[in-house]
């Protein structure tokens, strides 16, 4: 790979670092660039899993503490079922054939970016949230499962029940998001790393971006216009949905 991928990738990773704490939709910037410099499917899945580790890391490092005050049982309880189901979802996408990642990956880019579209609605819906703790770590252990095999999408998720099953603000429950989805990434990158599978010179360059682009996120989202983003972000999703349905 040359320094203008490397760098293309670095950009990347910024821009998924930032658009992934807005919006919850990193995978859909980053694995395409990923794409773009010529790793094929799963490994270009795999090294994107490796560098949104930072992305979590970046985000919390700003604002983290404030998880802190909050219910400290419920953080270990939820970072076990996120550890489970990201370890569960790296381990399925090793043993199952390649083809079948190959085959899914579009529908998966095409859900993450249709929820990302309805976002708002999916907040409508959690205004009436109702307070259902097993419910949330039932689903926050399945988000992770999918966190651990791709990903995309699954911040929006997360979000959406956090606020629906949990009584936490929209404030903390993006940085719940941000911490259960950093543990399902960091377990199944943990797995990924023994695979063989990871560009590693790729995964840091993204790394750093993702990094700077984590840090960003929360004061960011205080301040950014979120809607027309998503929207953008929504739609390119949908046609690199189609791209990788045809391009398969």
């Amino acid at each position: 790979m040359s320094i203008l991928d490397h760098l293309l990738l670095a950009a990347a990773g910024f821009g998924a670092g930032l658009i992934g704490y807005v919006t919850g939709l990193a995978s859909v910037v980053s694995y395409p660039a990923l794409l773009v410099v010529g790793l094929p499917p799963i490994a270009a899945n795999v090294t994107n899993t490796v560098a949104l580790v930072s992305v979590g890391i970046g985000s919390l490092g700003q604002s983290g503490r404030v998880l802190l005050d909050g219910d400290r049982c419920r953080l270990v309880v939820g970072g076990v079922a996120a550890l489970i189901g990201g370890s569960v979802g790296a381990v399925v996408l090793l043993l199952a054939p390649a083809d079948s990642f190959k085959v899914t990956v579009p529908y998966l880019v095409a859900i993450a970016s249709i929820a990302l579209l309805l976002q708002p609605r999916l907040r409508d819906l959690a205004s009436h949230h109702v307070d259902r703790p097993w419910i949330w770590y039932v689903g926050l252990a399945v988000v992770s499962m999918y966190g651990g095999y791709f990903g995309a999408g699954a911040g929006i998720m997360l979000l959406a029940l956090a606020l629906i099953f949990t009584s936490e603000s929209l404030w903390r429950a993006t940085l719940l998001k941000s911490l259960f989805l950093g543990i399902a990434n960091f377990v199944a990158a943990l797995v990924f790393a023994v695979s063989g599978l990871v560009h590693w010179t790729a995964a840091l360059a993204m790394a750093i971006g993702c990094l700077a682009g984590g840090w960003c996120g929360p004061p960011t989202v205080k301040r950014l216009p979120a809607a027309p983003l998503r929207i953008a972000v929504g739609i390119a999703g949908l046609g690199l949905a189609v791209w990788l349905g045809v391009d398969r």
